[in-house]
């Protein structure tokens, strides 16, 4: 499919006959509808092309994001909870993280390492004192982790390993936000105690 770009001389104000797009999802997650999905594609995929592209994505890189943005949306769409976010929003997360991802993708490539004048930066080996040191503490955070009571080292894990937004891990386990966000607190608390004593 090509993505077709947005009309700038056309209103933004939604028309009065915006679809349900909280039941298009469903109907997406339950029943794999391709007349839902290829109307969740034809409005969000000119929308997210532009919205990359004014984030600095390349023509190309854009299309090719918006592809992957809207197969995500097809294959997990029943991870989405309108008690979480608006399809819009949890559609455009899924664009941005993707974006990130890529860029980051990008530099670890080598992609744009002429962008940087290596020979210029300080050295930054570290010594063997410090190798010692960071892996010391690399053990001792390991050891407090595995010491949190499991759901609380899961969110945790998650939270900041894994970079899942707070909605997204409250989706992946079926629980309140406000729950993962208090496990967090505590858990952030339990293993700063861990790591003083």
């Amino acid at each position: 499919m090509k993505i077709v770009p947005l009309d700038p001389t056309r209103s933004a104000a939604p028309s009065p006959s915006e679809p349900d797009w909280p039941a298009l999802m469903r109907r997406i997650a339950e029943h794999q509808d391709r007349e839902a999905f290829g109307r969740v594609f034809a409005h969000f995929a000119p929308r997210l092309k532009s919205y990359l592209m004014r984030t600095g994505s390349s023509d190309a890189a854009a299309e090719e994001l918006v592809q992957d943005a809207l197969v995500t949306v097809w294959r997990k769409a029943a991870m989405f909870d309108p008690a979480q976010a608006a399809v819009s929003t949890w559609i455009f997360t899924i664009a941005r993280r993707l974006r990130i991802d890529a860029a980051r993708r990008h530099l670890l490539d080598g992609a744009g390492d002429e962008c940087f004048e290596f020979d210029h930066l300080p050295a930054d080996q570290a010594d063997v004192a410090d190798h010692a040191d960071a892996s010391r503490q690399c053990r001792r955070v390991r050891d407090a982790l595995s010491r949190l009571p499991p759901e609380q080292a899961q969110v945790l894990r998650l939270s900041f390993y894994d970079d899942e937004p707070h909605a997204r891990i409250a989706a992946e386990l079926g629980l309140p936000l406000g729950t993962v966000k208090s496990r967090i607190r505590l858990a952030v608390t339990h293993l700063r105690k861990l790591l003083e004593s």
